[in-house]
């Protein structure tokens, strides 16, 4: 059976499947994280930029686990980038979490059309990463050029890229150029929630082949979306506020996929992002302050 848990690149070792609270509401967020603690997860996925970093802070305060039981990961958005801007960014998000050290801090988008802005927001990573403050850094939505000329201007290979993969979009290009660098592919958006679909395709829930899968392990489509990243050695990051699908997404060790099971799913790829182009994101259209703890 796969590991619950993956090695990254400087041997920190996080939870496979990790809750995300994108799009949770604020008043929300402790209530989902307390049900996903309780469910199992000891992955927590945050973001400045969903303005809820506070509520997965009382959540774990709430919870009576100790604070190494549970890797929390969170990222600055672009509002902080540049080198002191993201170190106060880091202070932020740490407070708002109440912890003294992130698990794993991202960059959450590149800002093409300000790298050098990026580049120095990532070499106040490694800064805070050499001073104990994070255990681990990466990226989020860099795509193989920006990805590449990263690796050439920085020091510490990111541990983890934050991309959009599901069934219909697996950009196995990026993931190719992850693994030559042993940096881990996690996957946003597993099941394909923000695909808009058109021309009849039908969304990977109703996709006919996964569901033939799911029959035939008595499992959910969504479970066998998430067996399939890590049997391919993704971590995922599936989001609910349900409390019957927080508990669904997590019981996802007790089967496997066979070979052509796989390659089923792997055929549905259509190349079509449903998220937003990474190249798009820019201060002008996306900036927006990031407040204070």
């Amino acid at each position: 059976m796969t590991n619950t848990t993956l090695t990254l690149n400087n041997e920190v070792t996080l939870p496979a499947i990790g809750f995300g609270v994108f799009q949770t509401p604020a008043d929300e967020t402790a209530t989902a994280v307390a049900e996903a603690l309780r469910a199992g997860y000891r992955h927590i996925d945050t973001a400045a930029a969903y303005f809820n970093e506070a509520g997965v802070g009382k959540a774990l305060r709430a919870s009576g686990l100790d604070r190494s039981e549970v890797f929390v990961e969170t990222k600055l958005w672009i509002s902080d980038y540049g080198y002191d801007a993201a170190l106060h960014g880091f202070e932020k998000s740490a407070a708002k979490l109440d912890v003294e050290q992130i698990d794993l801090l991202l960059l959450h988008q590149p800002l093409t059309t300000r790298f050098d802005l990026t580049l120095d927001a990532y070499r106040a990573l490694e800064k805070l990463y050499a001073d104990g403050k994070v255990r681990a850094i990466g990226v989020s939505n860099f795509m193989p050029e920006v990805l590449a000329e990263l690796l050439e201007k920085t020091e510490i290979v990111p541990a983890v890229n934050q991309i959009e993969v599901h069934p219909y979009f697996q950009q196995r290009e990026l993931q190719a150029l992850h693994a030559e660098h042993n940096i881990l592919t996690q996957a946003w958006s597993p099941i394909g929630g923000v695909t808009i679909y058109g021309d009849g395709q039908k969304s990977t829930l109703e996709n006919e082949t996964i569901g033939q899968i799911a029959d035939r392990h008595s499992k959910s489509p969504a479970q066998v979306m998430l067996r399939w990243h890590l049997r391919q050695g993704r971590s995922a990051i599936p989001k609910s506020i349900k409390p019957a699908r927080i508990a669904e997404n997590f019981d996802v060790f007790d089967f496997e996929l066979s070979t052509d099971e796989l390659a089923a799913i792997d055929a549905l790829d259509t190349g079509v992002r449903g998220g937003p182009e990474p190249s798009a994101i820019t201060l002008e259209n996306y900036g927006m302050p990031i407040p204070e703890a």
